[in-house]
């Protein structure tokens, strides 16, 4: 019975060590033994233990938990962030550009703005070519007036611009949005149409995009019509001002030189003189005259009272006759040029009033004849149209879309994102060798 019962017990144990065991941690540096349960020799060799010895072993209590072991995490902080940073949006720019954004046709056509100008003739024609031509600022005009809201307004007169740009075949964020205010369809506009200048060959270029090949010609053509309109509307207003400055300048000639004639009419009224240089003259050689007779006769004075008696007659006739002469040459002398300020008809004042008229006359006379010519130039210009529109590339119906530039605009994301991921990514680690 005792026999029983002491064997019944070591069945109990092993039942016991057995159950043990899987918690049975291994001591560092030493060898489990190969029944798994943690039992080592003496001294550590991972030997059985000799027999009648009692082997110890390690055993962990059960509940109590296990020491800590630092994980690695399954993805790197680096990879992490170029997922976030380049390879999510480039995906969503491929979903975008691939699958979701709709075809744009584009219609291209070119014109010019001609004209006839004026040949820079002379050393003034060397520097002629800095100033801006007529030509050239009404091309710079045409293009402005393609990029503004005047052109979508003359547009708006035969064409929907909203329900062709809202159509059903474009993506969402491509289309526009209406009901929308007239500000937002011009900005809207200028992303749809361009228009440059070449100053090279004096060429307008433009373009114009559409969801549709038929938008895009229609939108195209009215875009050319409105342009020509503005060109003839240019031309006409141009001739017009022309002219009518022409006959301003005319009708001020005109007023200025009746005025001239006014005054000189009355001052020969007033004068008594048609033409004071003329009265001059006569009055000159009258009074050169004079003198040449007073001298003759007081030369032969002379001679004759050398031989006569003073008191003879054909003497007293002649000291008479210099009296007279000599009277009338004062006389004469005088009506040219005179010390007395109380005359008022002295001749030398008449001829500085009448020259002063008479250049004012023939200035007047110049201009008012001036006038004339340009007044005639003017309606020579009126009868033909100086500037007009000449399109030598015009539109046509377009057959594959252009837009949007696919494989580009996703490289072009990607490039963007990527710099943006790198330069990040010194930035932190810049920090990091800092602190």
């Amino acid at each position: 019975m005792a026999t029983q019962q002491t064997e019944t017990h070591k069945e109990a144990a092993g039942t016991a060590v057995d159950a043990v065991a899987p918690s049975v941690a291994p001591v560092s540096g030493h060898p489990v033994s190969e029944h798994g349960t943690g039992l080592v020799s003496e001294r550590g060799t991972g030997l059985p233990a000799a027999e009648g010895t009692a082997a110890v072993p390690q055993i962990q209590p059960l509940g109590l938990p296990r020491p800590f072991v630092e994980r690695r995490p399954i993805i790197s902080l680096p990879l992490l962030s170029f997922l976030i940073v380049v390879a999510l949006p480039v995906a969503i720019a491929g979903i975008y550009y691939l699958f979701v954004a709709a075809d744009q046709y584009v219609v291209e056509f070119r014109f010019g703005v001609r004209g006839v100008e004026p040949l820079s003739i002379g050393f003034g024609g060397l520097f002629g070519s800095l100033a801006p031509s007529p030509i050239a600022s009404d091309s710079s005009a045409v293009v402005q007036y393609i990029e503004s809201r005047a052109v979508i307004d003359d547009l708006g007169k035969t064409l929907d611009l909203r329900a062709i740009f809202s159509r059903p075949e474009a993506d969402w964020f491509a289309r526009l949005h209406p009901p929308l205010p007239v500000e937002e369809l011009v900005r809207y506009w200028r992303g749809q149409a361009d228009a440059s200048y070449d100053a090279t060959d004096r060429s307008i270029t433009v373009t114009v995009r559409a969801f549709t090949p038929r938008d895009a010609l229609r939108v195209a053509r009215g875009v050319l019509t409105a342009a020509e309109r503005l060109v003839n509307d240019l031309s006409t207003r141009a001739r017009h001002d022309a002219l009518a400055n022409a006959q301003k300048d005319l009708g001020n000639a005109e007023r200025r030189l009746d005025a001239v004639l006014l005054r000189l009419r009355a001052f020969r009224d007033r004068e008594g003189v048609v033409d004071p240089r003329q009265t001059a003259n006569a009055t000159e050689s009258r009074a050169g005259r004079l003198r040449d007779e007073l001298a003759q006769a007081q030369t032969e004075l002379a001679v004759l009272e050398h031989y006569m008696s003073g008191d003879a007659p054909t003497l007293k006739l002649l000291r008479a006759r210099i009296t007279a002469l000599t009277a009338e040459e004062r006389s004469v002398a005088g009506e040219i040029t005179s010390a007395e300020q109380s005359r008022a008809r002295i001749l030398s004042r008449l001829m500085t009033s009448y020259e002063e008229i008479e250049s004012e006359r023939r200035f007047a006379e110049t201009a008012y004849r001036h006038a004339l010519q340009a007044l005639d130039r003017a309606r020579r210009d009126a009868d033909r149209q100086q500037v007009y529109l000449a399109t030598f590339v015009r539109p046509s119906l377009p057959e594959e879309a252009l837009y949007p530039r696919r494989l580009l605009s996703i490289g072009v994301v990607f490039l963007a994102a990527f710099a943006i991921w790198a330069i990040g990514g010194l930035v932190v680690q810049s920090i990091r060798d800092h602190f």
